[in-house]
């Protein structure tokens, strides 16, 4: 079992693992659980940390300067463990550096610092990307945290999703986990998608640009989670049919796409760094009631 550090104050208390510097739960001093449980008949995952990449890679395999290596959906990060290298009442810092495993399916030396910080209702985490390396550094990173659905004390057939731009953005489908490059129609209307569980029976939505740069999801006039991020261009919703869960996802990067190079650095919106270099990215959570 991985160790977990708690982080808090007098309004809300945040648990965190070792095992992927994943949230373990939210919790508002009222004992009410925010963030999905992680019940494995559903889906066992909280809130993993995608690293380093997003998503898919053509016969889980991606290739970088012509060499081919196996990586499974959504990188090593949430499998790996990280080092607690700092921790007070109110905030914690993971480390997690490259390691013989890890050069063998990634082929680069790096640091992934993810830091999370409590303030008010909110718990805001950093995640930090160093390239340690000689040579420029393809990747993906993204957050994929699950909310309880229905939120506590709300109603199941209320709740949607409402971006801060009132955007209507266009929606791209996946096709084995794979990006299929044609945009669809969008489902929000002036900003506004209600949230119903046929709309996860073709996977995850993902909205590649123009969803802005933060969200409200919960009940109309009830509670609610605020959800902002920093330098994540892409958006992903995603649940499982009639599952209780929903994961609002902003990401830097997404699946390969269907017919697509593996070459990491080829995939869509791929962050890449140079030596020396480090790239910040943000999301924070807030519960609103």
């Amino acid at each position: 079992m991985s160790e977990t550090t708690r982080i808090g104050n007098d309004q809300i208390t945040v648990d965190i693992a070792a095992l992927g510097a994943e949230m373990q739960s939210i919790t508002t001093a009222d004992g009410a659980q925010w963030l999905w449980h992680g019940d494995a008949k559903y889906w066992g995952g909280r809130s993993p940390i995608l690293f380093p990449m997003v998503g898919k890679a053509p016969n889980d395999t991606i290739s970088v300067d012509g060499k081919s290596y196996a990586m499974g959906q959504h990188g090593f990060a949430r499998r790996s463990e990280f080092e607690l290298v700092e921790a007070n009442a109110t905030s914690c810092r993971f480390e997690l550096m490259a390691t013989e495993a890890s050069w063998q399916v990634y082929p680069f030396d790096f640091l992934l610092a993810l830091t999370y910080e409590i303030e008010g209702r909110a718990v805001s985490i950093t995640a930090e990307v160093s390239n340690r390396d000689h040579k420029l550094m393809p990747f993906g990173i993204g957050f994929h945290p699950a909310f309880v659905w229905p939120l506590p004390g709300s109603p199941a057939d209320t709740h949607g999703v409402t971006l801060d731009n009132g955007a209507e953005p266009a929606l791209i489908r996946l096709d084995h986990g794979l990006v299929v490059p044609r945009e669809l129609p969008s489902p929000f209307q002036a900003g506004m998608l209600v949230l119903e569980h046929d709309l996860f029976e073709a996977d995850a939505m993902l909205f590649p640009e123009g969803a802005g740069v933060g969200l409200s999801y919960g009940c109309p006039g009830g509670p609610s989670i605020k959800i902002d991020w920093t330098n994540l261009p892409n958006l992903a919703l995603w649940s499982k049919p009639d599952a209780p869960f929903i994961c609002i996802e902003p990401w830097h990067g997404t699946a390969a796409e269907v017919g697509g190079s593996d070459e990491l650095e080829k995939r869509p919106y791929s962050e890449v760094l140079g030596p020396g270099a480090t790239a910040r990215f943000v999301m924070r959570v807030e519960v609103r009631e």
